[in-house]
């Protein structure tokens, strides 16, 4: 009863539209009215610019974090190492559910690549840092948030079975899941890569304005 209480507290902390409500707030606009319609850091980066781009992407780290980590409340969880993993992983995909399809928003969110590391921060830091850091990597050579967040999602998967040699079957499972999830998430912008036609960030310039 309480997990399934803990699980629903995640999908709503994922559920949060950061992107919107602060385009609505700040610009007085809707993120999802412009550029690729998702309301989420990659969009927001596009749209707003870097300064706003990079509070909804901690923002949405910081959600995949702090649902994850509702573990704490149950004691059982505390000492048992093997069913604390699974249960991180259910609260971990249960706010990145609720980041693409937020309940606070019409269901209509952003594609969960930031909630998603911030997940993988609150299960295994280490891996979810060496992320990162090939994500930034790739923006910074690329200016591509696209591209930069499939790679992250497989070097994910990468780590956890070929590095890591994690031998958890659910975390291994999970980390496929994550890195075909992503990759089906940005069919379109495969598309716009291959033709061609992605848009790439500003990342040292802000808009003050739409």
């Amino acid at each position: 009863m309480i997990e399934s209480i803990l699980v629903i507290l995640a999908y709503l902390i994922g559920s949060i539209p950061t992107a919107v409500w602060i385009s609505k707030t700040v610009f007085n606009i809707d993120i999802r009215d412009y550029g690729s319609g998702n309301a989420g850091a990659t969009n927001t980066f596009r749209v707003l610019g870097s300064k706003w781009g990079s509070i909804v992407m901690l923002v949405d780290v910081t959600k995949g974090v702090v649902a994850t980590s509702l573990y704490v409340l149950i004691p059982y969880y505390l000492s048992n190492e093997l069913a604390r993993t699974n249960f991180m992983i259910v609260l971990g995909l249960a706010s990145v559910l609720g980041h693409i399809f937020p309940i606070w928003a019409n269901f209509k969110g952003g594609k969960g690549v930031a909630t998603l590391l911030g997940m993988a921060l609150a299960i295994q830091p280490l891996v979810a840092l060496l992320c990162l850091v090939v994500f930034l990597f790739t923006l910074i050579i690329t200016r591509f948030v696209s591209l930069s967040s499939m790679l992250a999602g497989v070097a994910f998967m990468v780590l956890i079975l070929f590095i890591f040699k994690e031998k958890e079957t659910m975390y291994r499972l999970f980390a496929i899941i994550v890195a075909l999830m992503v990759i089906v998430t940005h069919q379109k912008n495969i598309t716009r890569l291959l033709k061609g036609t992605e848009n790439k960030v500003p990342l040292f310039k802000n808009k003050n304005k739409r």
